[in-house]
């Protein structure tokens, strides 16, 4: 899928731009103006993943340098994928549903989405310490 196409621009368009077109797609194929509609519904679904993708200016650079979405890492949730995750500036795991509580305790979660539950940072709670020892 090419974004650009998909928001109706060119490759060269301003964040401001960018913006202004999701928003006219949004509003005109927002699931609550088209109840029932699933080609309205697929039109905002695109529309919301390819102003993802092009508003954030790392993922730009990827998806321009790669031509779609399919590059390394990719950015569409697909089958066994993680969503273009760059574990190097952290992970929402509340995507995984019951495993975010188990992958949060260990490496802290926080994840950078704009649309994050949590606004304040990575919860904190009481350190643990136990001793385990494991024979092979």
């Amino acid at each position: 899928m090419d974004f650009y196409k998909v928001l109706g621009i060119d490759k060269g368009a301003s964040e401001s731009e960018i913006k202004k077109a999701y928003r006219r797609i949004a509003q005109k194929n927002h699931p609550d103006k088209n109840s029932g509609d699933k080609g309205a519904e697929k039109k905002f679904k695109e529309a919301t993943e390819a102003y993802e993708v092009l508003s954030d200016k790392q993922k730009r650079q990827q998806y321009d340098a790669f031509g779609s979405a399919s590059g390394p890492g990719g950015f569409g949730g697909g089958a066994g994928g993680f969503g273009g995750a760059n574990f190097n500036q952290g992970f929402d795991f509340s995507d995984l549903g019951g495993f975010s509580d188990v992958f949060e305790s260990f490496f802290g979660g926080g994840g950078r989405r704009s649309g994050s539950k949590r606004r304040g940072g990575p919860l904190r709670g009481n350190d643990i310490e136990a001793i385990v020892t494991l024979d092979f």
